[in-house]
C-alpha cells in the first residue's frame, strides 16, 4: 500500500493525496449483498440532529457484512472491493457450498486466498477461530465481545490487537487504543491485520471532498451566537472564552469522565489513558 500525490496544478491539489486502489481487483459490487441505504443527515426518527455535521454527499449503497461467519468454512476469496461505508477494504469471499459473503479484508488477502473458520483447523493468516485456540503473541481483528454475538471490536484500517495472554477462561487484548482488556477465550477473533493500513495518512486536501464523504463544516463555538454555544456571545472584542471548555450543552470537555458503562470496569486490565501525558 502506497499513498499517491497529486500533480499540484491547484492550491488544493498540492496538499491533497489519496489512496493507492491496486489492492481493488473489481468496480461492481455483488446486487444480490447490496442493499439501499437512506441518508438521515444526522437526524433521528423525530427530525432532531442527533450527529452534528452531517448532511449531504454521495449517494451509496450498503455492502451486508458478516461479522459471524459459521464453523467449519473454507472460504475462497473471489474479489478486493471497495466500500464507501468504512475505511478498511472487504473481501467478496465464496464457501464450498457456494454461497457467497462479504467479509473485512486483511493485509494477506488477495484473489484466489483460501482460509477456514472452526476450532480444528491450523493457525494461519486470515484463519478465524476461538482465542483459546490462538497462540499467545498473535495479532488479531475483527473481535467478538460476547461470543456468538459477531465481531464488535477492531474493525477500522489498519487495526490490529495483540493476545497478550490465556488464564481462568479470560484472555487478555493489547487493543489499538492501547487499552488492556480481557475477553471469554471462546470468543472468536480473525488472524492479522485489517487491510488499508495507509488510511490514517491520507491528506483530504479540498473541502468538497469532506462534503462528498457527508461532512458538513464545524463552527468554533466562541463565534456563535450565546443563545447557540456557552461560548458564544460578546460584544465583538477579544472572544475568550472566561471559563472551562465545554460542549454545546454544557458539559466539560477537558479531564471530565465521561463513561457510563461501570459494569465492563473489571473486563479492563489497563485503561488507554494510563501513561499519557498532557
Amino acid at each position: 500500500m502506497a499513498i499517491k500525490a497529486y500533480r499540484p496544478i491547484t492550491p488544493a491539489q498540492r496538499q491533497k493525496t489519496t489512496e493507492d486502489y491496486d489492492q481493488i481487483t473489481t468496480n461492481k459490487p455483488m446486487k444480490s449483498l447490496l442493499r439501499a441505504k437512506k441518508q438521515q443527515a444526522g437526524k433521528n426518527n423525530q427530525g432532531r440532529i442527533t450527529v452534528r455535521h452531517r448532511g449531504g454527499g454521495v449517494k451509496r449503497h450498503y455492502r451486508v457484512m458478516t461479522y459471524k461467519l459459521p464453523a467449519d468454512l473454507t472460504l475462497t476469496v473471489e474479489e478486493i472491493e471497495y466500500d464507501p461505508n468504512r475505511s478498511a477494504r472487504i473481501a467478496r469471499v465464496k464457501d464450498q457450498n457456494g454461497v457467497y459473503y462479504y467479509v473485512l479484508a486483511d493485509t494477506k488477502m488477495t484473489k484466489g486466498t483460501k482460509f477456514k473458520t472452526g476450532k480444528e483447523i491450523d493457525v494461519e493468516d486470515s484463519s478465524r477461530m476461538p482465542l483459546e485456540n490462538i497462540p499467545v503473541g498473535t495479532f488479531v481483528y475483527a473481535i467478538e465481545l460476547t461470543p456468538g454475538r459477531g465481531a464488535q471490536m477492531v474493525r477500522a484500517a489498519g487495526a490490529s490487537a495483540q493476545l497478550m495472554a490465556k488464564e481462568n477462561g479470560y484472555a487478555t487484548l493489547k487493543m489499538p487504543s492501547g487499552e488492556v482488556r480481557k475477553v471469554l477465550v471462546t470468543c472468536e477473533a480473525s488472524i492479522g491485520t485489517v487491510s488499508n493500513v495507509q488510511h490514517q495518512n491520507v491528506k483530504i486536501g479540498a473541502a468538497g471532498r469532506r462534503r462528498r464523504k457527508g461532512i458538513r463544516p464545524t463552527v468554533r463555538g466562541v463565534v456563535m451566537n450565546a443563545t447557540d454555544h456557552p461560548h458564544g456571545g460578546g460584544d465583538g472584542g477579544r472572544h475568550g472564552s472566561g471559563k472551562a471548555p465545554r460542549t454545546p450543552w454544557g458539559q466539560l470537555t477537558l479531564g471530565y469522565r465521561t463513561r457510563r458503562n461501570k459494569k465492563t470496569n473489571k473486563m479492563i486490565v489497563r485503561s488507554r489513558h494510563e501513561g499519557k501525558r498532557r
